[in-house]
C-alpha cells in the first residue's frame, strides 16, 4: 500500500469581521483617484509641518537668523547666509518657505485640536440628549439652534475680544464655535440607535446608563461624527486663517498661515506677490485636500449611499 502525504487543509484564519470592515472601507477610500489625490497632498502637508524643525532652511522666528537685508528678495534668490530662498522673503527678511513650513504646523495644530476636543464635547452631549430626551433634549437642541442661527466668525470674534489673543484662546473659541456641529448630528444618529432592539435589551438588562451610551450607542454613531469632523477641520483651519489676517487670531510669535497672507498683503499691489500668494496656496492645497477625503468618507461610511 502506498502512503499518501497527509495535507492540511485547515483553513487560515480569517481577520475579524471589524478588521476587515476597516480594510474594505480603506480600500473603497483610496480607489477613489479624488481621494487618493487628496490623502497623498494632505501626507505631504501634515509630515512637512511635522518636521518643519529639521528640514526648513531657516528657523524663521529665530532672530538670530534673519537679517534686514534680505528683505523682500523675489523667489529664487540667495540671503546672505548662504541660503536659496526658494518662495522668496518677507519684509522681515524670513524665507517664506521656511515660514510656510511653520505656518502649517500652527495652523493644523489648531485645526486638529479643536476638532478633537469639540466632538469629544459634542458627541457626548449628543448622545446623552437623545438618551434621556423630553426637555432635556429639547433645552439642548434650542441652545444648539441659536448657536447655529449666528455666524461662526462672528462668535469666535466676540470670544476673542472676551478671552485676548493666544493659541489655547483661539483653540477655545473654536471649540466654543463647533461643538454645535458635532451635537446635532451625534443626536440624530442616537436618536435611531435608540429605537433599536439591543438598546431595549441593554435596558432589559439592567445595565448602568453610562455603560449604554459610551459601550453601545456611542461606537453606533461615530461614522457620521467621522465625516464631520473631517470636514470641520477644514472648517477649523479657514476660520483659524480668518481671525488670524483680522490680527484677533495667534499672536505675532506663532504666525500661523492666516497670519502670514495678512503679512503680505500690503504688498500685493506693489509687485512683491510672493509674501501673501505662497501662503494662500498652501492654506487652499489644505483644505482642499481636506475635503476631497471628507466626501470621499461620506461615501464610504455610509452604507445607505449609492455609488
Amino acid at each position: 500500500m502506498s502512503d499518501f502525504a497527509v495535507k492540511d487543509t485547515a483553513p487560515s484564519k480569517a481577520p475579524p469581521k471589524g478588521e476587515r470592515l476597516l480594510l474594505r472601507q480603506m480600500g473603497d477610500l483610496i480607489a477613489n483617484p479624488e481621494a487618493a489625490v487628496g490623502l497623498i497632498i494632505l501626507f505631504i502637508l501634515i509630515l512637512t509641518a511635522v518636521l518643519a524643525g529639521w528640514i526648513a532652511p531657516q528657523n524663521p522666528y529665530d532672530l538670530m537668523q534673519l537679517d534686514i537685508m534680505d528683505n523682500m528678495l523675489p523667489p529664487g534668490s540667495q540671503l546672505g547666509s548662504g541660503v536659496t530662498a526658494w518662495l522668496g522673503t518677507d519684509d522681515q527678511g524670513r524665507d517664506m518657505l521656511s515660514a510656510i513650513m511653520y505656518g502649517m504646523r500652527v495652523s493644523l495644530g489648531v485645526g486638529i485640536a479643536s476638532v478633537l476636543i469639540a466632538s469629544f464635547i459634542g458627541a457626548f452631549i449628543g448622545v446623552l440628549s437623545a438618551y434621556i430626551g423630553g426637555r432635556f433634549d429639547a433645552l439642548v437642541m434650542r441652545i444648539v439652534d441659536l448657536q447655529l442661527s449666528f455666524p461662526s466668525i462672528l462668535i469666535a470674534l466676540v470670544l476673542l475680544t472676551v478671552f485676548g489673543r493666544g493659541l489655547d484662546k483661539v483653540i477655545l473659541s473654536l471649540v466654543f464655535v463647533q461643538w454645535a456641529y458635532y451635537a446635532r448630528t451625534v443626536r440624530g444618529s442616537a436618536l435611531v440607535e435608540k429605537s433599536k432592539d439591543y438598546i431595549a435589551a441593554a435596558r432589559c438588562l439592567e445595565l448602568p446608563r453610562h455603560r449604554i451610551l459610551i459601550r453601545h450607542m456611542l461606537p453606533n454613531c461615530i461614522p457620521p461624527l467621522i465625516v464631520v469632523s473631517t470636514v470641520q477641520i477644514a472648517h477649523a483651519i479657514t476660520l483659524e486663517s480668518t481671525l488670524s489676517f483680522l490680527g484677533v487670531g495667534v499672536p505675532v510669535t506663532q504666525p500661523s498661515l492666516g497670519m502670514l497672507i495678512a503679512s503680505g498683503y500690503d504688498f500685493l499691489l506693489s509687485g512683491n506677490y510672493w509674501v501673501s500668494t505662497y501662503p494662500g496656496v498652501a492654506l487652499v492645497l489644505i483644505v482642499v485636500a481636506i475635503n476631497l477625503v471628507g466626501d470621499r468618507l461620506r461615501v464610504v461610511l455610509n452604507p445607505r449611499f449609492t455609488q
